[in-house]
């Protein structure tokens, strides 16, 4: 018998692309309901229960209804909201956060799946930390650009727009500067910070894709510590992984302009690192993914995958 799987909330920007990356796969069955009847919360509720494996694509409060529902069921979740991320009894859906996270999310009933910042703040952050080379109290920032599909239909609507004539903007947007953004507790506990870092997201003037930049000064890395060893590091942390890329260091001037292009892992669940040393002794860091990708419905399909005990890339489109 195949596994039952259900989206509920299939409509929305990241369920809409799980359900596209899924359609085609006979290796699961997805469990559907009529248009007239996805908001019926009994026929959801019903759903839910009748599959192996929900994964949720719906706001905080609904995403907490439901896991409220599946309490006493055998009906395992993956919730691709906020709100769970940090709560206790959820597994953190990211399989590369260390070497026993794999198995954590393999055995767990209830996966709380990573943000599309965090995802590169944390794969860039977590291995300099645990290998000594950055402190855990180091004050860091993050420079964040995202294609405008991370902000869901409203901000898709209001991207597209042409009354608003933001279609092709020349700049990117900034915001939530007056706010403490929702993906910080999650940076913090899954990168092992321990100071809240200085978090600056922005929207760019294209649909979808992501880079996050994490400018590291010289005066933050262990004594001696340089570009080199911190480029060896995440290598060394990654090798073998199928969806992280650890670009190999580039020769001082060869970096130009298109060389950080965040829609270079567009339609895929790759996520790439960069590590670009300066004479100076700083360090930038650069993970370039897609923000519908690995930063949120291929992270999804990849924790369901492993959930089931299928192949990780079932049903994952690469691009090379």
């Amino acid at each position: 018998m195949l596994p039952k799987v259900f989206i509920d909330g299939h409509t929305g920007t990241t369920g809409l692309r799980i359900h596209q990356w899924m359609a085609g796969r006979e290796d699961i069955e997805l469990l559907t309901l009529p248009e007239e009847l996805r908001r019926n919360a009994e026929e959801r509720r019903g759903q839910i229960e009748d599959a192996d494996v929900a994964i949720l694509c719906l706001p905080d409060d609904a995403a907490e209804e439901v896991a409220r529902w599946v309490a006493e069921t055998d009906t395992r979740l993956i919730d691709a909201s906020t709100a769970h991320r940090v709560a206790d009894g959820w597994s953190y859906g990211l399989p590369e956060l260390e070497p026993s996270q794999r198995g954590a999310i393999q055995e767990a009933k209830l996966v709380t799946n990573p943000g599309c910042y965090p995802t590169g703040f944390i794969l860039l952050v977590r291995p300099l930390i645990d290998a000594g080379l950055l402190p855990a109290d180091a004050p860091i920032s993050i420079n964040a650009l995202s294609g405008y599909s991370g902000g869901g239909n409203s901000l898709i609507s209001k991207w597209e727009n042409p009354e608003n004539e933001l279609d092709g903007l020349p700049f990117e947007a900034p915001y939530a500067l007056y706010q403490r953004h929702k993906h910080i507790p999650e940076m913090m506990k899954y990168a092992g910070v321990a100071a809240e870092p200085q978090f600056l997201p922005s929207v760019g003037p294209f649909r979808c894709g992501m880079r996050v930049q994490v400018p590291i000064h010289a005066s933050l890395l262990r004594d001696g510590a340089t570009g080199e060893q911190v480029w060896e590091t995440l290598y060394d942390r990654y090798q073998g992984e199928k969806f992280v890329d650890v670009a190999h260091l580039q020769e001082p001037g060869a970096l130009n302009e298109k060389s950080f292009d965040p829609e270079s892992c567009n339609d895929s669940n790759r996520i790439e690192l960069h590590v670009a040393p300066h004479p100076s002794g700083h360090v930038l860091l650069v993970a370039l993914l897609d923000n519908l990708g690995k930063g949120a419905c291929g992270g999804a399909i990849q924790n369901l995958n492993l959930m089931l005990g299928h192949e990780e890339e079932a049903g994952l489109p690469f691009r090379e």
